[in-house]
């Protein structure tokens, strides 16, 4: 009996980290399909004479309205975490919830949604250039393959060489959304601080949409909404849809699922998962708004996920004692 109690135990055991990776990946793969749709769904609106501002304010406020409540059920009256960790919180709102968000739909207003994801997804390349030249972090030859292979496919994606006309204030802000992407999942995968995840999103998107909201109020922001039916898949839809869709499957589903995702699996794996989201978004765009980026472009971008993806290999070869940890790639919003 002793045995059987034994075997069962320790099989139990080996079930348990199998689980947690499967549940992981359930929850990464429905965060990148739901952020992917945010840049398609946002595009019709701002045709419509929404400005960027704007949308990602009622995305976030949608979306906190949704999760608070759950947010502080999972804290069960833990207060002194929300003060212990104010400062993440306000980063993570400020930078991972309402500056990815709004600097993703800047940058889609002036370029197509799979080259403005794309240049997004370089955040780990740049990274690792930026600890070496920096910090003096000499990163692993696998990295600076990967690296290599991200700057190549970034120039095909921009179409440099064939002289395209370049639009610098879309790459300005597409560059702008990596930095909050890395940013986003640097923070999620961290458990040390003691925060739910569901307490986690919802602080950042509180936090986010006051951030928007006082902007917006004193005028730094500029805030112009429309009652315009934007048009998806040539047939116009009431412009109230594409705002619930933001808000409640964008934003409040896809913050909740890549936490919940990047907790279980770290920071590296769910990265690679998320990697999803740049294919949703080119097939989501194609399909909502028939917009196909060029095969230059997708060329670069198959360039681009392949370096991220060595990238993340070299990361292994690096002494750990040397190595900080790397911002990963991410929604959009992400997101």
């Amino acid at each position: 009996m002793a045995t059987v109690a034994h075997d069962t135990i320790v099989n139990s055991d080996a079930r348990a980290p199998r689980s947690r990776v499967a549940t992981g990946i359930a929850f990464a793969v429905a965060s990148s399909t739901t952020f992917a749709l945010s840049g398609p769904l946002a595009r019709g609106l701002l045709d419509m004479g929404w400005t960027a501002s704007a949308v990602v304010l009622v995305r976030i406020a949608l979306a906190a309205l949704l999760v608070l409540p759950f947010g502080l059920i999972a804290l069960r009256g833990r207060w002194s975490l929300l003060r212990r960790n104010a400062a993440i919180l306000v980063v993570y709102g400020g930078l991972a919830v309402a500056g990815a968000q709004f600097a993703y739909f800047s940058a889609v207003a002036h370029m197509q949604v799979g080259p403005a994801l794309l240049i997004e997804y370089t955040a780990p390349a740049a990274v690792v250039v930026w600890m070496w030249l920096r910090h003096g972090h000499r990163p692993a030859p696998m990295t600076l393959v990967g690296a290599g292979l991200a700057a190549l496919g970034l120039v095909l994606v921009l179409d440099l060489i064939s002289g395209a006309d370049l639009n610098v204030v879309g790459v300005l802000w597409a560059l702008a959304a990596m930095v909050g992407a890395a940013t986003y999942f640097v923070i999620s995968a961290h458990e040390d601080n003691g925060l739910p995840p569901l307490a986690l999103a919802a602080g950042g998107l509180v936090i986010g949409g006051v951030l928007l909201g006082v902007l917006g109020a004193v005028g730094v922001l500029p805030m112009r909404a429309a009652t315009t039916d934007p048009s998806y898949m040539g047939r116009e839809i009431a412009w109230w849809v594409p705002l619930v869709l933001l808000g409640v499957v964008t934003a409040a589903i896809a913050y909740v699922t890549g936490i919940a995702a990047a907790r279980r699996l770290g920071s590296r794996l769910a990265s690679f998962v998320a990697l999803l989201e740049v294919i949703a978004a080119v097939v989501f765009a194609w399909l909502l708004l028939d917009e196909l980026p060029r095969a230059v472009q997708l060329l670069g971008g198959v360039l681009i996920l392949a370096g991220v993806v060595v990238v993340k290999l070299g990361e292994r070869q690096m002494p750990v004692t040397v190595t900080p940890e790397l911002p990963e790639p991410g929604p959009s919003t992400s997101a």
